[in-house]
């Protein structure tokens, strides 16, 4: 993060640059959105940070603002709150400085681009903020395959386009992902939209793992391990009796759905105590769907193993393959990362995640609320991730 000296040193250069934009708005999200997404960008390719200042006006002068956390926190919710795609990294400092207050949003590069604010992929061009032309978003996805390190965004050697539900492709995710104005002028061929989105890798001409699993005919062909094994025990361990045995395959377009529909009709019971009472539920829906896509975002792909979905007399076990990862290892589960990006990004863009980063807090309290005792997190055992959540 840049401290005082530099901060001066970008109010006095004589103009806006790649890595510079300056504002006096403090509640224009539009205008907000789109600098952090063209500075994840980086259309350039120089690596280094961009910095939005909020406080200096045209005339590169300090306007004079009085400024609080408020600001911050407007800013830093483009992190997490779905708006941008994939998630940006941002850091924030105010400076309290004679002439008046500026607020710092420090933006790094992404590794996954294109990054999209509302749909659209924005860059900037010198001075300029602009939306990407298509050469520009070819240049952006070129980039991502040299840096895109996770495994949902390497390509899925040997598959080609035809293993897609190119259909399923565009009427269930295309009008969702993308704006409406630049929809209806998409003429790009439809390999090109696929990479844009980060389901198909341009370079290797096949599709992304990422594409695999959210639009594969058959994606275990591909990747073995990518279903959920539900299993209803008669007892309280793993030795009693099933009842009930699912499993969850293909498409996860079609399986988030599946899942919700099930959870709700086989899993969630509800009862009347007694008569002019409300319903009680031995389970909050909203808390079974929040960890089972956390499960399925986070899972480790790389292992065949299914995510295992366990459902006892007396408590669920959800459980996925892979431990934390990145940030997430420290202060969980205040901290978060993504092991999997495009599949998180994806069920944002769904309507299955709400916001990134608070699936588990949210989670909790809607098990407070229905009066569900406090889940148990097992976060010590060697490459997975488990939950217990106890009936009411």
């Amino acid at each position: 993060m840049i401290n005082e000296e530099q901060l001066y040193e970008l109010i006095n250069s004589p103009e806006e640059t790649f890595r510079v934009e300056k504002t006096i708005s403090v509640n224009r999200a539009s205008k907000f959105g789109e600098a952090i997404c063209a500075f994840a960008n980086d259309l350039p390719d120089e690596g280094k940070s961009g910095d939005l200042l909020v406080g200096v006006n045209d005339n590169n002068e300090i306007e004079g603002l009085s400024l609080d956390e408020q600001i911050e926190q407007t800013l830093l919710d483009f992190s997490r709150d779905g708006r941008i795609i994939p998630s940006p990294t941002i850091f924030t400092k105010i400076f309290h400085l004679e002439k008046g207050d500026v607020c710092v949003a420090e933006v790094l590069p992404s590794t996954l681009p294109p990054v999209r604010f509302n749909g659209k992929i924005c860059v900037r061009k010198g001075p300029r903020r602009e939306y990407a032309t298509e050469q520009e978003e070819k240049i952006l996805i070129e980039k991502r395959n040299r840096l895109g390190v996770t495994f949902d965004v390497q390509a899925c050697m040997k598959s080609k386009l035809d293993d897609l539900d190119v259909k399923l492709f565009k009427l269930s995710y295309l009008p969702l992902a993308i704006d409406e104005d630049t929809l209806l002028a998409n003429n790009r061929e439809i390999e090109l939209q696929l990479g844009s989105l980060q389901f198909y890798d341009m370079q290797n001409i096949s599709p992304t793992n990422a594409g695999i699993l959210m639009f594969g005919v058959n994606p275990l062909f591909y990747i073995p391990g990518a279903y959920i094994q539900y299993v209803k025990f008669d007892g309280k361990e793993l030795s009693d009796n099933d009842v009930v045995e699912k499993q969850f395959s293909g498409d996860y377009v079609t399986q988030f759905a599946q899942l919700k529909s099930f959870i709700e009709t086989n899993v969630v019971e509800k009862h009347l105590p007694e008569l002019g009472s409300a319903y009680e539920y031995n389970y909050p829906q909203k808390a079974l769907e929040e960890l089972i896509y956390n499960a399925v975002i986070h899972n480790d792909y790389s292992v065949n193993a299914p995510i295992k979905f366990y459902e006892f007399t007396d408590r669920i076990e959800i459980i996925n393959n892979g431990g934390l990862y990145g940030n997430a290892r420290n202060n969980f589960p205040n901290n978060n990362d993504y092991r999997n990006p495009i599949l998180a990004g994806a069920a944002k863009v769904l309507g299955y995640v709400n916001r990134f980063g608070v699936g588990i807090q949210r989670a909790k309290r809607a098990l407070h609320k229905n009066g569900n005792p406090e889940p148990e997190f097992i976060v010590d055992q060697e490459g997975s991730f488990a939950v217990k959540i106890f009936a009411k």
